[in-house]
């Protein structure tokens, strides 16, 4: 399971989408999460669904990789489906039992929330499988620089966010080596009730904060040996320069952004109680 979570890994391929510049990645990403809430239909969803298709077979990144990042949020999709399916009401009662209700508006907002929650978790993925942590800082960085003329610490913030995307694998594969010692040791992680799976648990968690403290001190050591002082005054080894294939990805990602608002919002097509 803990090798499932894929947040914050890079993966490295020679695709159109690992050469755009971070701030294109960064903002075509929010436009396509901007486009999953601004239409409720079909047409919409299924037309979001082929574009991020179209992405991730541009982009080299296995749909594998893609699937199994999506295997840990499968509980809190199963949690909010059901939440929609059965709390909410309107329209005609498709299933009765006792005090379980199913309506069409219900089905209606389960299953289009489902495929919103997967659609927005590929779909960020896949900006981090194609971006470096590097470039993500740097992107940042040049996206909130106005922010510096308020006193905002841009850098700072841009440089914490990258460090943390960093750590989640770290960390992860830390939690994995630390899971394999304890049950070679004999612990159980599977059996018992959730009280005693999470007591079980502490001996996971304990050495897990000291070896990312540990990790953490030795980076603040690291950053603190090659004069690091924050982003003031510093130069980039590769300045961010805008490229025609950068230019095309934006009149791309606007288009869709275009085409989906229009087709969800103005052209009917129903599909039973879709």
């Amino acid at each position: 399971m803990i090798r499932d979570i894929t947040i914050g890994q890079y993966y490295p391929a020679q695709s159109p989408i690992h050469r755009l510049d971070p701030r294109v990645k960064i903002v075509c990403t929010l436009i396509f999460l901007v486009s999953l809430f601004v239409q409720n239909s079909v047409l919409g969803y299924a037309l979001a669904f082929v574009f991020l298709a179209c992405m991730i077979h541009v982009s080299k990144v296995p749909a594998k990789f893609i699937g199994k990042g999506l295997k840990p949020i499968v509980i809190l999709l199963l949690f909010t489906v059901a939440m929609n399916l059965f709390l909410t009401r309107g329209g005609a009662v498709l299933f009765h039992w006792g005090i379980i209700t199913i309506t069409e508006t219900g089905l209606r907002t389960s299953v289009f929330m489902a495929v919103r929650l997967v659609l927005l978790v590929a779909g960020s993925s896949l900006m981090t499988f194609t971006t470096t942590p590097n470039g993500l800082t740097d992107g940042l960085e040049k996206l909130l620089h106005p922010l510096n003329r308020i006193h905002v610490p841009v850098h700072e913030i841009s440089m914490m966010m990258s460090i943390a995307l960093r750590f989640i694998p770290i960390l992860l594969e830390e939690t994995d080596k630390i899971m394999k010692a304890q049950i070679a040791r004999g612990a159980d992680f599977e059996s018992g009730n959730i009280i005693q799976r999470a007591k079980a648990m502490i001996p996971i968690l304990v050495p897990l904060f000291v070896s990312a403290f540990r990790r953490a001190n030795d980076l603040a050591m690291a950053m603190e040996a090659r004069c690091y002082h924050g982003g003031e005054g510093r130069t980039k080894m590769k300045p961010l320069k805008y490229h025609y294939q950068d230019r095309l990805a934006y009149a791309i990602t606007w288009g869709y952004l275009i085409a989906i608002v229009v087709i969800g919002r103005f052209v009917p097509f129903k599909l039973w109680i879709f």
